[in-house]
């Protein structure tokens, strides 16, 4: 019963922790990241492409029970998890900002988007816009149907694919 008893505190507590942190705009899912890859930079990398991959595919899930949405939201943390990976891969002001700051701003992945698009081409800008563009007019606006996210949607995917040719070459 006792372990129940603690099993059951840890988790309330837990979950407040979340709830304050998540209130205070503070990303837990990445402050766990960026510890982990401070030990292991490459399983940083790695379990961002993973959570991509993830996201994609429940953006898909949404968009084949018809929420709009919740696919907008999840399209654009695919892009938002590729920019980190690519920026975190390559080590970019913007990434060595975000890790000093405690978190990334919409500003630095923008930014970080412009620099990683010089390097490896313009598919990255094009999934990080369709990704906002998915994020502010599909997900905060509530403006797109079903049918008017799956072009963007694509895009991020591509993103995604490209990224992990690029990524998993060196890991």
């Amino acid at each position: 019963m006792l372990g129940l008893i603690t099993s059951f505190f840890s988790n309330v507590v837990v979950e407040e922790i979340i709830k304050r942190a998540k209130e205070k705009g503070i990303d837990i899912e990445d402050v766990l990241l960026r510890e982990i890859a401070k030990n292991d930079p490459q399983e940083g990398v790695k379990l961002r492409l993973e959570i991509a991959e993830s996201y994609m595919n429940e953006a898909y899930d949404y968009l084949k029970k018809g929420d709009p949405v919740q696919a907008s939201e999840k399209a654009y943390k695919v892009a938002e998890e590729v920019v980190r990976a690519l920026a975190e891969k390559f080590k970019t002001d913007e990434y060595r900002q975000a890790s000093a700051e405690g978190r990334w701003y919409t500003y630095l992945l923008a930014s970080a988007t412009n620099e990683l698009s010089k390097r490896f081409g313009d598919w990255v800008a094009e999934g990080w816009n369709a990704g906002y563009v998915l994020h502010v007019w599909g997900f905060h606006e509530g403006k797109l149907s079903v049918d008017k996210i799956t072009v963007n949607m694509e895009k991020v995917k591509k993103m995604l694919e490209k990224a992990k040719s690029v990524l998993y070459q060196g890991l």
